[in-house]
């Protein structure tokens, strides 16, 4: 019992260094902005084929 209880506890902990703070949640309206603003720089038909990077994973950044 006592095992199981300092495996929770340890979780919770490990958990909560881990979430981000209430801070860091991004802005909806910027984030939609920034990702059409983004998808609209894939769309280029000079430079057909898949893009290096995620698209629009930099727009979730607070």
């Amino acid at each position: 019992m006592r095992r199981i209880a300092a495996l929770a506890v340890g979780t919770l902990a490990l958990l909560g260094a881990v979430a981000a703070p209430a801070s860091a949640i991004p802005d909806p309206l910027a984030v939609v902005d920034c990702a059409v603003q983004d998808v609209t720089g894939l769309v280029d038909p000079a430079s057909l084929g898949v893009p290096a990077e995620v698209p629009a994973t930099g727009c979730l950044a607070p």
